[in-house]
């Protein structure tokens, strides 16, 4: 068995940023940005008025001061003319600031009569003003690589950028094995049992960018598996879910390598999840994943995301874990890296009792996992440990 460390270092050395496409702006939210991106333009373009009111030159904003107003500015709508000696310019929100301007008095600090206005408090020495290029000069870049969020949308559009370079979405192929699963609908035979995993795990990718499809389900025999990968060949990730043990059915190993698997590592001290494999398959990563649905979820979480990550161009790491106190005491751990489902409660952890990796009922009320290293002595109450956010 090797650490959970070395199993990711050794995994996502087997991927590589996939290609870059080009998609249209309002189609790129949630892609990882594959080459910076310059903006078209300054913004905002003019200088333009912060708030509703009066254009004038700053020398002549004082209390008392009367001018004579010769337009008006709005936003889209310009005042072309430009502003002399004890005059002004009635202008709104979002408006360029006249020729002549660099200060705008509040509509709340004059009294307007006609044409004329009286500035009747101090109107300070905020020019209310917001000069050109204040948020970004054109030239300023978003840099990549960059995971798209909807902010980041609004910024590129604000910068006249319709379309940008991402990097394509993994290629998922999810491949359940065994003869004990049939699908959800369908009615199991008294040996059998629901297939889980594919369609939590499937949720999970498209959840971080990729496509991800499952396929029928594999039976127990070379020749399923066989046909299973062959209609897995153009993924760019393939996704086993049991077999990969070491028992007389568990034929995944056996036919991967007589297909060319080439294979990085096999079991890792990690609880659950310890029959974890990989390797390369052709143009294709391959993990195996355990069949115990609570151990492929949560190897799904520390090495299938990264690797995901990594194909998109993004650093591909575990997490760094979070900090909270213990509500409840934890024995000494073991050997293995254990990843203890968990609920995160008014900022102390508490790991549940029951942690067999069968029960996905479990799984679904934590919100976190309890890490635990290999040799972690017991903990008390209070006691500071970390924990990945699910």
């Amino acid at each position: 068995m090797i650490p959970v460390e070395t199993a990711l270092e050794r995994l996502t050395a087997l991927a590589d940023a996939l290609d870059i496409e080009d998609v249209p702006l309002d189609q790129a939210a949630g892609r990882v940005l594959a080459r910076d991106v310059a903006a078209r333009r300054d913004q905002p373009p003019f200088a333009a008025s912060a708030m509703d009111g009066y254009a004038v030159n700053a020398a002549e904003a004082e209390r008392d001061a009367q001018f004579r107003v010769i337009g008006e500015a709005a936003a889209g709508h310009r005042f072309d003319g430009r502003v002399g000696a004890g005059q002004c310019v009635r202008i709104f929100t979002g408006a360029p600031l006249p020729e002549g301007t660099d200060f705008v008095i509040i509509q709340e600090d004059v009294h307007r009569t006609g044409q004329m206005i009286t500035v009747t408090h101090d109107p300070g020495t905020a020019p209310h003003v917001r000069a050109r290029g204040a948020d970004f000069s054109a030239g300023a870049t978003v840099s990549a690589p960059r995971l798209l969020r909807p902010q980041d949308i609004a910024l590129l559009a604000a910068m006249n950028v319709p379309a940008v370079p991402v990097t394509r979405r993994p290629r998922v192929a999810i491949l359940s094995t065994g003869d004990e699963l049939v699908m959800p609908g369908e009615t199991p035979g008294p040996d059998q049992i629901i297939v889980s995993n594919s369609f939590g795990l499937q949720a999970m990718l498209r959840d971080h960018g990729a496509t991800a499809e499952v396929l029928p389900i594999a039976r127990d025999t070379v020749a399923s598996l066989q046909t299973a990968f062959a209609a897995a060949r153009d993924a760019d990730l393939i996704l086993t879910i049991g077999g990969a043990s070491v028992g007389d059915h568990d034929l995944v190993g056996q036919v991967a390598g007589e297909l060319g698997m080439e294979q990085a590592f096999y079991k890792i001290a990690m609880r659950p999840g310890k029959p974890l494999m990989a390797g390369r398959m052709g143009g294709s990563v391959m993990i195996g994943l355990p069949g115990n649905p609570v151990s492929a979820m949560v190897c799904g979480h520390v090495f299938v995301l990264p690797v995901i990550r990594r194909m998109q161009g993004l650093e591909a790491r575990a997490p760094d874990l979070m900090r909270a106190p213990l509500a409840a005491a934890l024995q000494a751990n073991g050997p293995r890296a254990h990843y203890m489902r968990a609920t995160l409660h008014d900022g102390t952890i508490r790991a549940f009792d029951r942690q067999d990796s069968a029960l996905l009922g479990v799984l679904a009320a934590a919100n976190a996992l309890l890490v635990r290293p290999p040799h972690d002595p017991a903990r008390a109450v209070g006691e500071t440990v970390g924990y990945m956010p699910l």
